[in-house]
């Protein structure tokens, strides 16, 4: 079995899951726009390739796929994961299966608006979010909002572009200088964030770890610690069958007053799933399963609390004239 990990960046962890994971025979091919991409090398083979928005882009790919003979394929950042749903017909053509949801799915957890719209008509708890600036003045003049709130864009990823702001006057600001933006309700609470499963052939959610937030850097968890919640299984489990979610999924949460309220959905590995991996919870194996033919066993909650995830820095010294690249 040939596994594609497009975008890999600085995600090592994943290759290197996978790479043990994948079986006798198996391979590990990565990609990248930049040779500078420390994940690569971790791979049993990797290929340089256009931007994702260069016009070849997608040919390249499935180029890659047929000359590999790849079995699944999926991608670490979020732009690309629209491009693999869009066109998943045309890598099953070239006889890979692209690891992601279904379009429409992608493309409302990364409008977070439309979230929004879809997690309150669900019943779902998530935090009171506007496109409409006015509405949001509305509300605060009636009681029904409040400072501060977030202002950050509609379509956006790894928090950026976000704002805390405690006034009109920041917001008229924020919505004077750019496009596409919302406001969302703060939520003050603890952070809370769960790595989920859902087995591609059967549908059902096959995983969820769950860990407490201690401590965030640049969109990702930096520190968190593990824990069970029962009826947080419960929800997530639901929503992500509901949904009809498929392969890996990251979810943002924010527990306020024992009410647990869903912030971002992200239908691809988080940057913090190298905790639920460190703490048994194998979405490798499971991918590798599901591309075999074979549906995997429910075992939410399967892992033991009060695990600690500690990232720290590391560094990759490559002698780039010596690196083998397609």
């Amino acid at each position: 079995m040939n596994i594609l990990i497009l975008s890999a960046g600085t995600r090592n962890k994943v290759v290197q899951y996978f790479k043990e994971n994948i079986g006798k025979g198996g391979r590990v091919i990565a990609t990248d726009c930049s040779h500078l991409a420390p994940a690569v090398y971790d791979a049993d083979a990797f290929y340089l390739v256009p931007r994702i928005t260069a016009p070849d882009y997608l040919d390249r790919i499935l180029e890659i796929c047929v000359e590999e003979k790849i079995d699944g394929v999926f991608s670490l950042i979020d732009p690309e994961l629209s491009l693999l749903a869009k066109e998943k017909e045309k890598f099953l053509a070239s006889g890979t299966t692209p690891i992601i949801s279904g379009y429409d799915l992608v493309e409302t957890c990364f409008d977070k608006y439309r979230m929004f719209q879809m997690l309150t008509k669900m019943g779902i708890p998530t935090g009171k979010c506007y496109v409409d600036k006015e509405e949001f003045y509305r509300d605060v003049k009636d009681g029904k909002a409040g400072y501060p709130v977030f202002v950050k864009p509609v379509k956006g990823s790894a928090s950026l572009n976000i704002n805390k702001v405690y006034s009109h006057k920041e917001i008229d600001v924020l919505f004077e200088l750019y496009d596409d933006l919302m406001i969302q309700e703060f939520m003050d609470g603890q952070e809370y964030g769960a790595d989920v499963y859902v087995d591609m052939l059967s549908g059902k959610c096959t995983s969820i770890f769950v860990k407490k937030k201690i401590k965030m850097r640049a969109g990702e968890t930096d520190k968190s610690v593990s824990v069970k919640i029962p009826s947080l299984f419960e929800m997530l489990q639901k929503f992500v069958e509901k949904c009809g979610f498929c392969g890996m999924i990251d979810i943002d949460l924010f527990e306020i007053g024992g009410i647990f309220y869903i912030s971002e959905v992200n239908p691809r590995f988080g940057g913090g799933y190298p905790h639920a991996y460190a703490c048994g919870v194998n979405m490798p194996m499971q991918v590798v399963n599901n591309l075999a033919g074979k549906e995997n066993a429910v075992n939410i909650g399967e892992y033991k609390e009060g695990i600690c995830m500690m990232k720290y820095n590391e560094i990759a010294v490559m002698d780039l004239a010596g690196a083998a690249c397609e």
